[in-house]
């Protein structure tokens, strides 16, 4: 069974466009015929620059090659050009390609990934999902209104989930980490109250921030939310500054999570040997696919330390997160995104139940990618997946975070 042809798609999910403006889907065929579905989470240049990215790493270190050399092939991947450190767009390209060799691997051996990876440990995966707006909510208001938060939570509530997150907090600036300002402060305290009051103790609250304080800056936001008790306090300052999360996590009382955009257990190790971050979120199309990430929750084990894979994309890398959930023991609950046309893309093989997902069944990663809707939707912007703005904070007038919405590109 050899690796043969590669085939990248990348598709636009429809208004509103939660997980992002697009998603890079990776077909993989073996020269027998065996397809495998990838998803790459990386976005550091645009699609067209991705899709040749992956076009080389499959052509370099993939073509003719065994599916089963997962090790082989990520050293290949992780040393090329001199490297033999984290560079997040190869790895972006590998762990799409991984996932989808995972996929193969089921298939041909009529398994569930869960199952070559270490077996089943949870036939139930704890979900979490962002507080989306209601049908009756308005844009952009509902991202920084504490009581319409508080209705989407009690909703999510209602639906059987039993941990909701949210990001009031600011701008999402390529500036750096910085200050919040008061009126931030204030915003976040009053959100996490309303949220609070509305679900009671039916639900944590995860409180995200994507990196964007300083030290000082994220201590004072931190301390200010402790009363509220939230489950976790995520990426509280920029990705960059590994050690500063140690320094951030003695000062609170409320865990630090992160990883969303770190790849590789080199990066996540930094911060486990230091106590930097307790609750680990590797994005899996990024952090390096489903075995280097099955090795970061194995890590986490000798640390104590607790996984919550991450997700802002699509339906693929979501069912790599699922296997990978399904059989680790550090499982705490993974994100989730429920959209029509996520649910669309695989045809329901996987949904939330009562805020539970069960582990796939079928074989590979257990859902089949409904290529024709895939390619009926193509990316056609000039945005990356997600994009900072180049604005600072704004002390005097407030500050709007949509929540990762992909507002639209100004025009030239």
């Amino acid at each position: 069974m050899r690796l043969a042809h590669l085939d990248v798609i990348v598709t636009a999910p429809p208004a509103p466009g939660w997980g992002g403006r697009y998603w890079i889907l990776v077909k993989l065929t073996t020269a027998c015929g065996i397809t495998g579905w990838g998803e790459c989470y990386a976005a550091s240049v645009g699609p067209g620059a991705m899709t040749a990215v992956i076009e080389d790493v499959f052509q370099r270190y993939f073509e003719g090659e065994p599916p089963e050399n997962i090790e082989r092939l990520f050293r290949r991947c992780y040393s090329s050009g001199f490297t033999q450190r984290p560079d997040l767009t190869v790895m972006g390209a590998f762990s799409g390609l991984e996932i989808a060799c995972w996929d193969i691997l089921g298939k041909a051996r009529d398994r569930p990934v869960w199952a070559l990876i270490g077996g089943m440990m949870n036939e139930r995966i704890r979900a979490y999902t962002y507080l989306y707006p209601l049908d009756h909510h308005a844009l952009p208001g509902f991202w920084i209104d504490p009581d319409q938060a508080a209705e989407a939570a009690a909703d999510c509530v209602a639906r059987g989930y039993t941990a909701v997150k949210f990001d009031p907090a600011g701008p999402y600036t390529m500036r750096g980490g910085h200050q919040p300002a008061m009126s931030d402060i204030s915003l976040s305290t009053a959100f996490c109250k309303a949220i609070r009051a509305a679900v009671g103790d039916g639900a944590d609250l995860l409180f995200g921030t994507h990196g964007q304080f300083t030290t000082a800056g994220a201590i004072r936001l931190g301390q200010a939310i402790e009363p509220y008790n939230p489950l976790w306090f995520e990426e509280p300052v920029p990705p960059d500054n590994p050690l500063e999360f140690a320094t951030v996590a003695a000062a609170l009382r409320v865990p630090v999570a992160t990883g969303e955009r770190l790849s590789t257990r080199a990066e996540f190790a930094t911060l486990l040997r230091t106590g930097g971050a307790k609750i680990l979120q590797p994005a899996l199309g990024r952090a390096g696919g489903i075995w280097e990430a099955r090795k970061i929750a194995a890590t986490a084990e000798s640390f104590n330390a607790e996984m919550a894979p991450h997700l802002y994309a699509g339906p693929v890398e979501w069912a790599a997160n699922l296997h990978l959930a399904a059989a680790i023991p550090n499982l705490l609950m993974a994100e989730t995104i429920e959209t029509p046309f996520h649910d669309a893309l695989i045809g329901g093989s996987i949904r939330v139940e009562e805020g539970f997902v069960p582990a796939p069944q079928g074989p590979g990663l257990g859902i089949e990618v409904d290529e024709a809707l895939a390619r009926a939707h193509p990316y056609t912007g000039e945005g990356l997946h997600l994009q900072m703005q180049d604005a600072p904070c704004n002390y005097a007038g407030g500050n709007l975070f949509e929540g990762g919405a992909p507002a639209p590109i100004p025009e030239r």
